[in-house]
């Protein structure tokens, strides 16, 4: 946005994330008010925890706000604590009983998304849920996808049969379903192995897909993961959940499972496995043509600024 003549001021979490709920969202909320009278509009890349405070402030003090959604707070805090695992259709569809925070999240999260501008999704499939249960008016919602320009790898050789996964250990991550999926996999094909990697940064973890066979990542559901686009950036097969906002997008160059069905992961693995179905699916993700950069992304924000 700089690049095209905008003044951007950026106001991240800093003390706030070793503050409890409410307490940082209270701090937060406050540092929004001093910064106000420099802005024309806020842009919350976040639905609650920076969303929520940001709105308020907002909506007091007349400003115009988007908020641009990211995950799903309330499903992720609903499944973490009951260890129930649905997905996030099945999360809205079931309507389970919710304690007292999370009845909490969902009443804020609805107001402020209702209050908002606009709302920003990086996927149809999520704006299509959050319009039905959070009751949006679709004219204010917007779709801006995912950075994403991928830079073609040279041709080079995966000897070992290493599959990828990369995340944070969370119930909604699926990843012990996986594990089991894997452990069945590997009585069958012994050679396979699974490399499950955390915190890493960036940079190493670009290394760690380019060293891989393949990713996968079996979630509940995912929006938009950029797992996904920096394994098909890096030439990289993957399998990944068909409960996601990328199952339209890229059905057709990678191999989608049913995250509830341990057999459906395994022969999924299997599958990739095989050294034919592995050249096929490497030739998709290579052929892949797609391309999506901040400029763009900076234009469609604005765009959507003009139309408020």
């Amino acid at each position: 946005m700089e690049n095209q003549g905008h003044q951007i001021e950026v106001l991240s979490y800093r003390m706030e994330k070793k503050l409890p709920i409410g307490i940082r969202h209270i701090l937060y909320f406050f540092r929004v008010i001093w910064n106000l009278n420099k802005v024309n509009l806020i842009i919350a890349f976040d639905t609650f925890s920076v969303g929520v405070p940001a709105a308020l402030a907002a909506i007091i003090f007349n400003k115009k706000i988007i908020i641009r959604t990211g995950g799903d707070f309330l499903w992720e805090s609903y499944v973490e604590r009951s260890g129930n695992l649905v997905t996030l259709r099945q999360f809205y569809d079931i309507k389970p009983v919710l304690n007292l925070k999370e009845k909490i999240v969902f009443i804020l999260s609805r107001y402020i998304l209702r209050k908002s501008a606009a709302v920003v999704f990086s996927t149809a499939w999520q704006k299509e849920i959050f319009e039905k249960y959070y009751g949006l008016n679709s004219r204010r919602n917007y779709i801006v996808a995912n950075y994403f320009a991928a830079e073609k790898p040279g041709e080079e050789t995966v000897r070992a049969k290493r599959f990828l996964w990369a995340g944070r250990p969370i119930r909604l991550k699926n990843l012990e379903r996986l594990k089991q999926a894997f452990n069945q996999a590997r009585k069958i094909r012994p050679e396979l192995s699974l490399n499950i990697i955390q915190g890493r940064p960036y940079e190493k973890l670009l290394e760690e897909i380019k060293g891989s066979y393949a990713v996968i990542l079996p979630s509940l559901s995912e929006i938009s993961p950029n797992f996904i686009l920096d394994a098909i950036g890096c030439g990289r097969p993957f399998i990944m959940t068909e409960e996601s906002g990328y199952y339209e997008m890229f059905k057709s160059i990678g191999i989608f499972i049913d995250p509830l069905d341990e057999e459906d992961i395994k022969n999924k693995i299997l599958f990739l496995a095989d050294d034919k179905n592995y050249l096929e699916y490497k030739d998709k993700v290579k052929n892949f043509s797609y391309k999506h950069t901040w400029s763009e992304i900076a234009g469609e924000f604005m765009n959507i600024y003009k139309n408020l």
